[in-house]
């Protein structure tokens, strides 16, 4: 059975439609990417899945359908999502960002032992444990984006241009860290991001979204076959 399962996706700011019958399906354990250019509707998709924003259509996540469900009902059923812009809370340190992480959950050793875990991941978050997170660097607020969400223990990552404004060397450790957060921990990711070839070399499954529709989707490997993707996206 999927993990996520979307059927005619629509979504709409206002007067504005954005998503026009958007399909989707992910396996669980999976990485998939979703491609395409500014104002595609990528980050409307993720935001859709969160309750974020008005939808029509069916989402459907292990099974239960999660559309029409606030947006704390979606948290706690296992959806992370790590918003583009980070959504750090810039006057709490780098714990107190990760403990609201698990805002959601009970099981107090458990969470103690996941900080561990977390620093074993992102050592530098350790060492900036007690600074304030505003005063943090754009890759360590990054870090910190994507460690809280992971302090929820969620089944499933919405991740939105991890990417963004990072230095490619920072890009390469952060994207490694995902890989190894996929392959031992099984958490799903639903990646949204401009850098095609990363995306690509991280996901295992691909969808290019056009206005608000999906005009190509395969596995990763075929997708980088298509010409049109490759001269688009790849820039060769």
């Amino acid at each position: 059975m999927a993990l996520l399962e979307v059927l005619n996706l629509q979504a709409a700011y206002g007067q504005t439609k954005v998503l026009h019958g958007i399909s989707f399906a992910m396996e669980e354990g999976s990485i998939t990417t979703l491609l395409g250019a500014n104002g595609a509707g990528k980050t409307t998709t993720l935001r859709a899945l969160c309750g974020m924003v008005h939808t029509e259509g069916e989402m459907r996540f292990a099974g239960q359908r999660i559309d029409k469900r606030a947006t704390e009902d979606i948290v706690r059923l296992g959806i992370a999502h790590v918003p583009d812009g980070r959504g750090t809370f810039v006057n709490l340190s780098t714990e107190e960002n990760l403990r609201l992480g698990a805002y959601t959950r009970q099981d107090r050793d458990a969470v103690e032992r996941d900080l561990e875990r977390i620093y074993s991941y992102f050592p530098r978050l350790r060492e900036r444990r007690t600074q304030q997170a505003g005063t943090l660097s754009g890759g360590e607020q990054q870090m910190l984006a994507v460690s809280r969400a992971l302090m929820l223990r969620p089944k499933l990552m919405l991740l939105d241009e991890p990417s963004f404004g990072l230095a490619p060397l920072l890009v390469k450790e952060l994207f490694g860290i995902l890989r190894a957060v996929n392959e031992k921990e099984h958490v799903s990711m639903l990646l949204v991001e401009q850098n095609a070839a990363m995306a690509l070399a991280l996901a295992d499954h691909a969808y290019i979204i056009e206005t608000g529709r999906v005009v190509l989707s395969g596995s990763v490997d075929a997708i980088k076959q298509d010409d049109a993707v490759r001269r688009s996206y790849l820039g060769y």
